[in-house]
C-alpha cells in the first residue's frame, strides 16, 4: 500500500499549545494553592468532547466570593498571548519540506476550531502547505470519533489505506486507526506515560527522521 497524502494533527504536532495551555491551568491551579490534576487534564488532549472542565473544578475547590467568568477571560488571554509566540515544533519544517520534494498532498484534522487553527498557520506562513483544513467547525464530533479524518481523506480525494495520520495524541490515534488510515504517533509529553500501541509507529519528535524514513517503517 502506497502513501498517497499524510494528514496532521495541529495541536501539540505542529505548536507546542497544549503545553502552552497546562501551563496557564497550572499557574491558575497555583493562585488559590491546588495542583492541577494531570490524570484528568490527560482527557482532554486531543478532543473537544471530553467531560471534565478544570475551571468548574477549581470553582469547586475554592468555594464561593470569586468571579470566575473574568478569572477565565485573564486566565485565557494570558494562554492565547503566549501562543502567539509559539513557532512550529523541532522537525515540523523539515517533514513538510520533505512532503513537498515527494509531491505528497497534506491536510490538517484538528479538534480545534478553524479561526484557531487558520490564524496560527498564517502567522508561522504554513498556510499554503496544506490542501485542506479540517477542524471542529466541520464535524459533529471531534476526536477520537474518525469524522475529521474521514473528512480530511475526502477533502484529499484520497482512501484511508493511501493516507497517512501524524498525531500527538491518544485521541488522535484512536480516531485515526478507525478512519481506516496508517498513524506515526508523536507521544505529547503530558501524555508519555501512556500506551501509544495503537499506533503503527512512534517516534519522540519529527526531528528524529526524515520523512522517508518514517514512511519506510510504515512498510
Amino acid at each position: 500500500m502506497s502513501v498517497r497524502a499524510l494528514v496532521f494533527d495541529f495541536d501539540g504536532l505542529i505548536i507546542a499549545s497544549e503545553t502552552n495551555a497546562v501551563r496557564s491551568w497550572q499557574d491558575l491551579y497555583a493562585r488559590f494553592g491546588h495542583q492541577l490534576p494531570l490524570e484528568k487534564w490527560a482527557t482532554l488532549i486531543g478532543t473537544w468532547d471530553a467531560e471534565w472542565d478544570p475551571g468548574a473544578e477549581l470553582a469547586e475547590r475554592v468555594g464561593n466570593g470569586h468571579d470566575w467568568e473574568a478569572i477565565e477571560r485573564e486566565r485565557r488571554a494570558a494562554e492565547l498571548a503566549a501562543a502567539h509566540a509559539l513557532q512550529a515544533l523541532p522537525g515540523v519544517i523539515d517533514r513538510l519540506d520533505d512532503a513537498r520534494r515527494l509531491g505528497l498532498p497534506l491536510a490538517i484534522a484538528s479538534s480545534s476550531d478553524r479561526a484557531w487553527v487558520v490564524g496560527h498557520l498564517d502567522r508561522l506562513d504554513l498556510a499554503g502547505r496544506f490542501e485542506a483544513v479540517i477542524t471542529r467547525d466541520d464535524v459533529t464530533r471531534t476526536k477520537p470519533d474518525p469524522e475529521l479524518y474521514t473528512r480530511a481523506i475526502a477533502a484529499l480525494s484520497m482512501t484511508p489505506e493511501h493516507v497517512v495520520a501524524i498525531e500527538d495524541s491518544l485521541h488522535g490515534v484512536i480516531a485515526a486507526k478507525a478512519a481506516g488510515m496508517r498513524c506515526v504517533a508523536v507521544p505529547n509529553p503530558l501524555l508519555a506515560h501512556e500506551d501509544y500501541s495503537a499506533a503503527d509507529i512512534c517516534v519522540p519528535s519529527l526531528a528524529d527522521a526524515t520523512l522517508e524514513a518514517l514512511l519506510a517503517r510504515l512498510g
